[in-house]
This record gives structure tokens, sequence and C-alpha cells, in this order.
């Protein structure tokens, strides 16, 4: 059914899709819950989110106040300080987490920083951080673990490695293999992993 209103002016305002996840309000939204979600537990103050999101603190303010509003997050105040962490009583706490730490968090940055080196055939992520996205329970991770399965040029990954380092705030450390390692059934490092969560960063076609 159609309704008219004749004397009525209607004013559309049109919102950029952020490019990573149109679930999310922003890109910008999705950086600064990335540093949230990444340590569900940690208090952060927003000013040290607007420094790693690389966006003003003006408007990491507003981003919060929206993201809380929404129940994504929750803050309190210390003094004139205010400290922001994760809603995780929040129902839909859990697939949101996974969509932005997807789209904006380790796997995204190490797969922009990595995935176009030359001789990586196979790209993961693994150990405490992989087995925290998976849903294990345990402490929060104090480093990424990267597996690269291929003949890449050592030099490029772990520059690649430093880079998402420096982007992540938490150390990355990167482990190379060759592809005949990999497909070997008596590696010992590889079988371990294999029991574990693994976060492939790569598509199925790409490996």
């Amino acid at each position: 059914m159609s309704m008219h209103y004749p004397n009525a002016t209607v004013h559309v305002m049109k919102v950029a899709v952020p490019i990573l996840a149109p679930v999310l309000r922003s890109d910008t939204q999705g950086k600064l819950l990335a540093e949230v979600f990444a340590d569900p537990e940690a208090e952060h103050t927003v000013s040290a989110l607007a420094v790693r999101a690389g966006t003003s603190l003006a408007t990491a303010l507003r981003e919060i106040g929206r993201a809380e509003a929404a129940r994504i997050v929750a803050t309190r105040r210390l003094g004139n300080t205010r400290l922001v962490r994760a809603d995780t009583a929040n129902p839909l706490y859990s697939p949101y987490s996974e969509i932005v730490l997807a789209t904006y968090g380790p796997p995204a940055v190490i797969r922009e920083e990595l995935a176009g080196v030359a001789g990586i055939e196979r790209l993961y992520l693994f150990g405490s951080w992989a087995a925290r996205y998976s849903g294990e329970a345990g402490r929060a991770p104090n480093d990424i673990d990267v597996l690269v399965v291929g003949d890449p040029d050592r030099s490029a990954v772990y520059e690649g490695a430093e880079r998402a380092e420096q982007r992540i705030v938490l150390p990355v450390r990167a482990t190379i293999r060759s592809t005949r390692a990999w497909g070997s059934s008596r590696d010992a490092f590889f079988e371990e992993i294999r029991s574990r969560p693994l976060v492939s960063l790569l598509e199925e076609h790409g490996q």
C-alpha cells in the first residue's frame, strides 16, 4: 500500500557504506571495534582507540557513543577518563565480534600485508589467537602466529609481518614451511598445528 503526502518534503540522507563490512556503520567503526574485540575483557581509553584506528578523538567519541547505545560496547568513567570494553552480555556479541575481527582485525591486516607476496600457497593463523578466534576459552593472546606455506621471499614475508605487527599492535610471528613439508604426514610440527584451530587467510583456489 502506498501513501501520499502532497505537502511533505522528504529528505533522504545518504550514508557511505563501509568498504570491508557493509553490516557496520563505517570503516572507522570497524577499526575501533576491532581494537576492543581483540581482547574483550580489556578496557581501553577512547584516545588510545582513536590513535590505533587512525581517527580523531571527536570521531572516536561519536562512534563509541553509538556503539554503546547499540550495546556493542560498555563504558565507565574513571575520573575524567572514559574506559571502553566489549559488551559481552549482548546476545549478538559473538557473531558481531566474528564479523569485526574477520574484516578489521588480524586476519584482514595480515592477509593484506602477506597475501600478495609471490610464492605463498597457503596462509594461516594458528596458536592462541586462532584458538580464541575460533571460540576456545583461555587468556587473551600475547602474539599472533602466522604459518606461511610455499616458497616465498623470506625477507618479503618478514617485512610484511613487521608491517602487520605495527598495525595490530601485537607481535606477529611468521613461520615459513615448504609445500612438500606441509604435505608430509611425518612432520610433528604440522601434526600439532592441524590438531588445533587454524584460520585460513587465502581462498581455496588461491592456496
